[in-house]
């Protein structure tokens, strides 16, 4: 099998109120992982906080090789690859350099949005921008603009799979 690590796209199929999730069960056993997260209003014994959920719960991100990943896919451990539609069971990969990028985007943003493909309509790429300064110097998309907010953000994307729009200063902004 190829050993070069690459970044795999997963499905969690744990129960949500598991004791150990597939994230946790592959960093701890030093897996590179990653899960595009959102916040969500809670209530607990009459508190109310905010806690850390997955966009879209089933969707995981592991960077290895098919060697390491493959013990974690046997049945009743609840985490499978996901496959290419009408390939003959090959597994869904993102490209370094897109995973990299997406990564830093939406880390580096304090709010990041996220919408799957179906969602993105031609209005949200009406204005091609570039970042200029900032920790997202040099990257390059689509200018979201939401009625009635002042707030600017770049569209950056996984190709098929998920976007996420994430907040830039207008200073950094240069139209295309």
């Amino acid at each position: 099998m190829d050993e070069t690590p690459q970044w795999y796209v997963l499905r969690d199929l744990s129960r949500p109120n598991a004791k150990l999730s597939a994230f946790e069960k592959l960093t701890g056993r030093g897996v590179r992982c990653f899960t595009p997260m959102v916040k969500k209003p809670i209530e607990r014994r009459g508190k109310h906080g905010w806690k850390d959920v997955p966009y879209i719960r089933d969707l995981l991100f592991a960077h290895s090789t098919r060697d390491v990943l493959d013990p974690f896919m046997r049945p009743g451990l609840k985490l499978q690859y996901r496959y290419i539609y009408g390939g003959f069971m090959e597994p869904m990969t993102v490209r370094e350099a897109d995973m990299e990028r997406f990564i830093l985007a939406v880390t580096s943003s304090v709010s990041s949005k996220y919408y799957r493909p179906e969602e993105i309509t031609p209005a949200m790429r009406n204005r091609r921008i570039r970042i200029i300064g900032g920790p997202l110097h040099g990257y390059e998309g689509s200018l979201v603009t939401v009625r009635g907010t002042t707030v600017k953000r770049l569209l950056v994307e996984l190709p098929m799979l998920l976007a996420a729009a994430v907040e830039v200063e207008p200073e950094f902004i240069q139209l295309l």
